[in-house]
């Protein structure tokens, strides 16, 4: 082989792989992506918190409270159960009278009455309201405050917002309860009251809370649930923004002549004491009554008879606003004549 064949062979040569060389394994093509796993379609009750939710951020209420109230959130079937339960019967004043004014109530209401005077009689100063009034209210609603609900407040009304018989009555309720959660006035676990809604000591709804409710100890809450100064100064607050007016009694038990027409009785048919004086009525234990507008009313009229019949005053009225109830109003007037 001449010399230049020679040098031709080898540069060919070195252009082939060498046999022996490790050849680089070509790259594996890339794993195919997951897909996305399909998105879960929102309940109608997740999609109505949203709506709510919504709501609650144009009045103020921060993204933080909304994602804390409404966590884990869900209907709460024990509460539609009792709003949608029906009384089985009626009671008769003596009856209700008798459970919502037992002696054992009236003995605690009076040691309670003794044990706050001081702090009572600043509430009476600040509002006009007679001292007894708030005990009796706190006494017919919580009694006490042993028993103000164990429901969470926001599950409840949601729940009723949601699917209860008055939706729009109860989603105003809830953004009225969720403001106050974004206000600080009390923390999330411990908003609880009943299963309505109905809030703390005395059984605010939050737009009574809103409207009514005052920070009377001065720490710059307004907490209906653990300041016994707040929840007192509340009621009384309550009563004097409807129609208290100082000084005036609230009910009298009084007693009537015979053959009297009871078609004079019923708690809008108003005339001035002295006429009811001229007609022979007369008050039970004997003392004057006052020269006032009053009305007279039979508790059980016009379904049975009644065996007490009651002079009612402008203030029954306001204590009516708070439960709109004449047998209510006459338990709390009846307990306030006792424990004060």
């Amino acid at each position: 082989m001449s010399h230049r064949r020679a040098l031709l062979a080898l540069a060919g040569a070195s252009l082939l792989p060498c046999a022996t060389q490790a050849q680089t394994p070509p790259r594996p093509p890339h794993p195919p992506a997951h897909p996305a796993p399909p998105r879960r379609e929102k309940t109608a009750f997740e999609r109505f918190l949203d709506g709510v939710g919504e709501d609650a951020k144009k009045a103020g209420v921060g993204q933080n409270t909304l994602a804390a109230a409404f966590r884990n959130l869900a209907p709460n079937a024990r509460v539609l159960e009792l709003d949608g339960r029906q009384p089985e019967f009626t009671l008769t004043w003596e009856q209700y009278r008798d459970r919502v004014v037992p002696q054992t109530r009236i003995d605690r209401g009076r040691q309670l009455f003794r044990e706050n005077r001081t702090l009572l009689d600043a509430v009476s100063t600040r509002f006009g309201v007679a001292p007894q009034l708030p005990v009796a209210i706190w006494g017919m609603e919580t009694n006490y405050g042993g028993n103000t609900g164990g429901f969470g407040v926001i599950e409840a009304l949601a729940t009723l917002a949601y699917d209860g018989r008055r939706k729009a009555f109860f989603r105003t309720e809830l953004l009225a309860a969720l403001k106050i959660l974004h206000a600080g006035h009390v923390p999330l676990s411990h908003m609880k009251g009943s299963w309505a809604g109905a809030m703390g000591q005395p059984q605010f709804m939050p737009t009574s809370f809103e409207r009514f409710a005052v920070d009377f100890d001065g720490d710059g809450h307004r907490n209906i649930w653990d300041s016994r100064a707040d929840a007192l100064a509340s009621i009384a607050n309550y009563l004097a923004r409807n129609g208290w007016r100082t000084g005036e009694p609230w009910i009298r038990e009084v007693v009537l002549p015979a053959g009297f027409d009871i078609e004079q009785t019923g708690r809008e048919k108003k005339r001035q004491v002295q006429e009811w004086l001229n007609a022979g009525v007369r008050s039970r234990d004997g003392g004057a009554l006052p020269a006032l507008e009053a009305a007279v009313l039979l508790p059980d009229a016009p379904n049975g008879p009644s065996r007490q019949a009651f002079m009612v005053f402008n203030n029954f009225n306001a204590i009516r606003r708070y439960n709109p109830s004449n047998f209510y109003s006459l338990g709390v007037g009846l307990l306030a004549d006792a424990v004060g």
